[in-house]
């Protein structure tokens, strides 16, 4: 099963002041992307591992006849990578990476809903006592009880040398 996330990227419906994204979990935390990044939720896809990949992207999967990259920001946040289960997704996005347009997988999971946040309600990341690098994070959002983490795709991706951009070829 999968879902394509409508989206029209010339407008934001809250204004400036707000931000539409896609939330998710990773391992009992809220993360949220934002939804003009995202392409594709997809169900668990067969994957192969590539040999010799640092783990954070150590697999590719097919993606309508093209092979990109699959990441784990689990990894990249100092968490354990866990098995896939029935509510485990790969969320697509489409980002800049080294000057190019590219096409990378997110294992996820649990994919919650779209929704609003208020940049307002964002705040940097403290500067003591966090588990996590502080440049991963992009903000903090509160929202009722709970935080809601927006990472910094460009520094993970940056530190954890990603794949070259344009790694995405088509499968014949």
């Amino acid at each position: 099963m999968s879902a394509m996330v409508e989206q029209d990227k010339s407008k934001n419906p809250g204004g400036e002041d707000e931000m539409e994204v896609l939330t998710f979990n990773l391992h009992g935390e809220v993360f949220a992307l934002e939804a003009t990044k995202v392409q594709e939720i997809l169900d668990v896809l067969p994957e192969t591992r590539v040999p010799g990949a640092k783990r954070f992207v150590d697999s590719v999967i097919n993606f309508r006849g093209r092979v990109i990259p699959l990441a784990d920001l689990r990894l990249a946040f100092g968490m354990e990578a866990t098995e896939t289960t029935i509510d485990s997704r790969i969320v697509v996005i489409e980002i800049d990476l080294r000057g190019e347009t590219t096409l990378i997988g997110l294992r996820t999971d649990k994919v919650n809903e779209v929704t609003t946040l208020a940049m307002t309600a964002s705040e940097p990341p403290p500067s003591v006592g966090m588990r996590w690098r502080p440049d991963f994070i992009q903000g903090l959002f509160k929202r009722g009880g709970e935080f809601i983490i927006l990472p910094n795709l460009q520094a993970i991706f940056a530190e954890n040398d990603a794949p070259a951009a344009g790694a995405s070829r088509s499968i014949n």
